[in-house]
Parts: C-alpha cells; structure tokens; sequence
C-alpha cells in the first residue's frame, strides 16, 4: 500500500497532465511517441521529474497557497453579491473575510437555502430589475455576481450603457453605478470571450469605462482544478476598480494550490474532507440505462462499450462526428471530476459514480463544488442538483476573494 501511494506522489497520469497542461490527451501521447516523455513500462504513469519543467507545474511546486490563506481584512469590507444562486461564491467571499451587506437571486428554491443556511444575510428575493439599490446605506467595498452570457443587440447602436437595458448585465452594471462600490468582480462563462466574434466583451468593457471604472487586470479565465477544487470547470472572471483607485495598488491572481484534487478526494477522507462523504439523495438510472452503464469502466465513456450497446445506447448519435465524451460517462477516482451541469443524469453530461452504477448523489456533487458537508440546500431534488451545478466553487471563489481582501488591503493603505 506505501509503494503505491508513493507511486501515485510521484507520478502522474496522462489524463491528469493533459488537464494541467491544457492539452488534449492524444498531444501527451505524441510527446510520449517523439520521446519527449517516457512513461513507466508497469503502470503507464509518467514520473513528475520529467514535467517540473512546465510552467504550470512549476506553479505548482511554488505554490504560495499556505502564505496567502494568511491574508485578513485590514477592516470589515462590505460585499453585495448578485445571482447569489446556492451560496458557491457568497461562501468563498465569507471565508476570504468579506461582510455581506446583501444578496440578490430570485430562485426561491436557492433563496431558501442561503435564509436556511446563514440567517443573518440579508437575502433579498426577486427580480433584479425591481431593485432600488440606491436604498443600501453603508459604503460597498466589493460587489461581485455572475451576470448570464447573452447577446446584445447591435443595430445603430452607440453600444454603451443604455444600449445592454433588457440584459442581466444592464442591471449588475445598474448596481455597480447606484453603489459605488471600490471594486466589482464579475464571473463568467469561458465562452463570453469569444461570444459574437469578440462583440459582447468589448461592449461590456465599453460600460465599464462608462460607468467610471478600469479593469484593473485583462480577463482571464481560471481552471478550477488549480484551485483546490476536484473538477475541470473554468470561469472568466472580470474585476474592475473605481477610476479614482486606479493605479494605487496592484492586483494579483491567486497562487494555485499545491496539488491536483481528484473526485477521490471529493467522496474519501483526506484533505479535502475530513470524513467519507454521506449518503443523500440523488437520482437514479431507468433498469436498461443502469444495464449498459455498468459496461463502462471507471473513467470511460459509450466508446468503451461493445458496438451493439454503443448503438443501442447512442441512437443516431452513433453515426455524428465528434467525440461526445460526456455521453455514457463515468468518473475516475484518479481524475477530478469533469464540469458539474445542472443534472448528473443528463445523456449528453452523464456523470456516473467511478465505482456504483448510478448518476452522484447531491452530497458528492456538493463535495466536488467544494461545499462544507453542513451546507444544507433547499428545494426538491432537481433543485438542489441545479443550485449546486450552477456554483462556483467554494475553494475558487475563497481564493479569488483573498487576492480581492489583498488588493483593498493595499488600497487602504
């Protein structure tokens, strides 16, 4: 048992260096071919000597995590959040040391479970477009949400403020004017960088200078499995600081953790939890779908099947080009989880336990969004699914929120 778990430190699986690297698995195995790596003949893994030349991994092995999760508030800091959802982001700002001041969503159903969990928020439920936030009386020091990625409309428009009106964005950029806040942070998904050719994030940065405010840093889109999270998601993220901040102190992003979590870490005891994750409830296959999954081994998808269940299974999918490595597709104890949807049972985004037959339980989906096992949610089962899918990890936004207390701390000073 040593022998192994010294193997699994100082080895690493192709899978895993493809995501590190943010490459394709076939790319690690045409460096294995040009004899750029050479993996160990018993287990295939590859010694992680032959990597720490990557600039990824030597983050990795610099890791400044232990000294930033020092950082505290120089003083209280107010935060109002926006699409609040089920608390991801809201839990990371508390645990990066910011007050909320209030937060706005308005799904009941994730409403209920920020009231259920944290009594003394202010929760504020309802349409955003119905909020006067001139009322908030106490100065705002960050306000932070995750604004839905739509398209504006683009016919003889000046394309600045007025003209995002009818969007999500309109009304966060509507809070950030009627607060004032020193700092916005805004998330995102990838795609919003390249969404209408490039169109929707210029627009967006042309209200953000309109309502008085500089990025402070260009957009850059985070891997969450840096991030002490065991799941392949990404985010964009956007901050902004008031123009008459700009230029008094400098943001940095924060260090990446000092290792790669994987859904192991998620259901088992260790660094991430300190006990086996909890049975809950979750859902459950149809007899003929439980049949066929149990075909797929851990870490496979519906090409690990034999042709007749491929096609049984498939459909008309089964002629398509492309991959689709989310159909038929079961975890890897080894591997962090691919990105959490708003259901684990989904055909094109099946997310089947590494080892049981059946889609992960709300708790394990809880535990590979970095959720505190006392995180209680609120709402039928497709509910509690949707508020944990639709999160940003906890362990992210901690991170995100200690370079945020930082850059304040240094602006205060």
């Amino acid at each position: 048992m040593i022998d192994v778990q010294k193997k699994a430190e100082s080895h690493i699986s192709l899978e895993l260096l493809a995501d590190i690297l943010s490459l394709p698995k076939r790319s690690i195995e045409s460096k294995i071919k040009k004899g750029e790596l050479t993996p160990c003949e018993t287990s295939g893994l590859i010694h992680k000597d032959q990597i720490a030349h990557y600039p990824q991994v030597k983050n990795i092995n610099e890791s400044k995590w232990d000294e930033e999760l020092k950082v505290k508030p120089k003083r209280k800091y107010n935060l109002v959040e926006l699409f609040a959802g089920g608390g991801g982001l809201a839990l990371g700002m508390e645990a990066a040391g910011f007050e909320s001041v209030m937060l706005n969503e308005w799904d009941k159903h994730a409403c209920s479970t920020l009231r259920h969990n944290r009594p003394n928020w202010n929760v504020v439920e309802g349409d955003i477009s119905k909020i006067d936030f001139t009322q908030i009386k106490e100065d705002i020091d960050i306000l932070t949400g995750g604004f839905p990625c739509q398209a504006f409309s683009y016919a003889g428009k000046s394309l600045g403020f007025e003209d995002t009106r009818g969007t999500l964005f309109f009304e966060m950029a509507r809070a950030i004017k009627e607060t004032q806040p020193k700092v916005f942070m805004a998330e995102n998904v990838r795609a919003l960088l390249t969404h209408e050719n490039g169109k929707t994030l210029e627009i967006i940065r042309n209200v953000i200078d309109e309502l008085g405010y500089d990025l402070i840093v260009e957009p850059k889109v985070l891997k969450a499995i840096f991030y002490k999270v065991p799941q392949k998601r990404e985010r964009l993220i956007l901050i902004g600081v008031r123009k008459d901040l700009a230029g008094k102190a400098n943001f940095n992003w924060p260090s990446v953790y000092k290792k790669v979590m994987t859904v192991g870490d998620a259901l088992y005891k260790g660094e991430l939890y300190s006990s086996d994750v909890e049975k809950s409830a979750g859902q459950q296959y149809p007899e003929r779908k439980k049949e066929i999954m149990s075909k797929v081994p851990q870490g496979g998808y519906w090409r690990d099947l034999p042709d007749n269940l491929q096609r049984e299974y498939m459909k008309g999918s089964y002629f398509l080009g492309g991959g689709k490595t989310g159909m038929a597709r079961r975890l890897s104890l080894s591997e962090p989880s691919l990105t959490l949807t708003t259901s684990p049972a989904q055909k094109q985004t099946e997310r089947c336990h590494p080892i049981e037959t059946r889609p992960l339980e709300s708790r394990e989906y809880a535990r590979i969004q970095t959720f505190p096992d006392n995180w209680e949610f609120q709402g039928p089962i497709s509910a509690v699914y949707k508020q944990i899918g639709n999160a940003v990890p906890v362990n992210m936004a901690a991170a995100i929120g200690r370079s945020l207390v930082r850059f304040l701390n240094d602006l205060e000073a």
